[in-house]
């Protein structure tokens, strides 16, 4: 099923955000020499960044407020469960190469680029840890490049929501803080693919750089970090001006209409074919927080009824056909 946050509920509700501190528990994050761990430094990032949005009016959910390990899954499923309004999840970064340095943040997207899927696999490999991988994630291996581009693009709808998120980040890291700019980037995070509303991963710094270390490690650099995200949370507050778009109702309707019902969920999703395994004519309709995607339309019952089996036949087998009489949805089989 989709999910995700409800339409044009921004003014009438505190802005949720659901914050992530990477790693924790058994999976300590990325290796530093000197013994910092990644887990702790994201966390404190984390709650301090929480604390800031809270003392502003916004609603605050964490993963994970202590050091403990949740699955990949846990985390889009706090998040999903929400409705939250953004997702954020905080990271640092390390390389062979200690000369590296410099922040980044990612939104979901298919790697353009070997050092995009490098960091993702990282970030990815956590599932490992968990027992039943395998059934959990419907055999996605975070090391096969292929295994993303298999999966419908759910965050198409908030990219440039996430994109607009993450420059404000990057900006901020770049403009207050003086950090190199390593820029927006997309990749495969399996968390940001199934996260269903605007989401980032923010990779902090590098923890293999000695002086980015140890700044990271800071109780300095930690609150600067916060300050910033906190402030660029603001500033994408302020220029989506806490607008959704609302739902056009379908007309009504003095005779019967047929539609194959395909799919229903939280989410709205764009009526494209991509979002729909290559089907068209497509529309769609909101009853109380759920969406109802229906393919082709007909007065005829038995043109209707083809249509279903080539729904059936195209990727969706629970396909059913429905009615509209009046503006009133029934079932037909």
């Amino acid at each position: 099923m989709f999910s995700g946050f409800p339409e044009s509920t921004f003014a009438q509700k505190p802005f949720k955000i659901v914050i992530d501190a990477g790693h924790g528990g058994k999976d300590p994050g990325r290796p530093n020499k000197s013994g910092i761990k990644e887990k702790d430094i994201v966390l404190n990032i984390a709650l301090d960044l929480g604390k800031k949005l809270r003392n502003s009016g916004n609603e605050v959910i964490y993963t994970r407020d202590k050091d403990v390990f949740l699955t990949l899954r846990q985390r889009a499923k706090i998040a999903n469960e929400a409705d939250a309004d953004l997702f954020i999840s905080i990271h640092c970064n390390a390389f062979h190469d200690h000369k590296v340095y410099g922040s980044e943040t990612f939104v979901y997207g298919l790697h353009v680029s070997k050092a995009n899927f490098d960091v993702a696999l990282k970030e990815n490999e956590v599932i490992f840890l968990e027992e039943n991988y395998e059934e959990n994630y419907q055999g996605f291996d975070p090391k096969s490049p292929e295994s993303l581009i298999g999966l419908t693009l759910m965050q198409e709808e908030y990219l440039d929501q996430s994109i607009l998120l993450a420059s404000f980040v990057q900006d901020n890291f770049r403009n207050d803080l003086n950090r190199k700019n390593r820029g927006v980037k997309q990749s495969g995070f399996w968390v940001l693919h199934n996260t269903y509303m605007p989401s980032i991963l923010i990779e902090a710094g590098f923890m293999t750089n000695p002086k980015e270390g140890a700044y990271l490690n800071s109780k300095k650099g930690q609150l600067e970090i916060s300050n910033s995200i906190y402030d660029a949370i603001i500033k994408y507050k302020k220029a989506i001006n806490y607008s959704g778009d609302f739902e056009i109702k379908p007309n009504i309707q003095n005779s019967i209409t047929y539609k194959v019902q395909i799919a229903a969920g939280k989410r709205r999703l764009e009526l494209k074919s991509y979002n729909f395994k290559g089907l068209s004519n497509l529309s769609r309709i909101k009853q109380g927080s759920i969406y109802k995607y229906f393919y082709s339309s007909s007065k005829s019952l038995t043109e209707i009824k083809k249509k279903k089996k080539y729904a059936r036949a195209n990727g969706f087998p629970n396909a059913y056909i429905v009615g509209f009489e009046n503006g009133k949805l029934f079932e037909v089989d």
